[in-house]
């Protein structure tokens, strides 16, 4: 049986992270963009992030440029948006693909265990996958869901 921990991804600054690293935490990954409606919410991310880290949360953010080409830059301009505009602290990955055949295996993997409303495919931008401390996917979160929303599910699954 696959799960979230046989993936890997790089980093927004090219070092090469192995999901497995992560293993024993609930994991919220997130496909993101600079330029969106909806990138104020790396404010609420991180609010929970820094909430729930000691109780074993984290965010993992890959930026994706296939909505409305709303990630156009590269990864000085994606660091300035998230950790100078937004003061996000949680790990940040390099930009790639969500859908289409050259979508990042791990959202490959996230979409084919929770499908979603649109099946196999992502919608838009801040779409969020909840993944257990067993590398179980959990939940699939639309992008208008804001993390103020999903703090219940982080509760329960941290059972705190």
């Amino acid at each position: 049986m696959t799960t979230f921990y046989q993936f890997s991804a790089t980093s927004l600054r090219g070092q090469v992270i192995s999901m497995a690293d992560y293993a024993g935490k609930l994991v919220l990954v997130v496909n993101t963009a600079s330029q969106c409606g909806f990138t104020p919410q790396y404010s609420g991310l991180e609010a929970l992030y820094k909430k729930y880290a000691g109780h074993g949360f984290v965010v993992l953010g890959f930026p994706c440029n296939q909505f409305g080409k709303q990630e156009p830059g590269g990864a000085d301009e994606i660091e300035q948006t998230c950790y100078i505009n937004y003061g996000v602290s949680f790990p940040m990955f390099e930009k790639v693909e969500v859908n289409g055949n050259a979508a990042h295996p791990v959202f490959r993997y996230l979409k084919n265990e929770l499908p979603g409303v649109l099946g196999g495919r992502i919608k838009w931008n801040f779409t969020k996958f909840l993944i257990g401390r067993d590398g179980t996917p959990l939940k699939r979160f639309a992008p208008f869901t804001t993390p103020e929303k999903m703090e219940a599910s982080i509760l329960a699954a941290l059972k705190i």
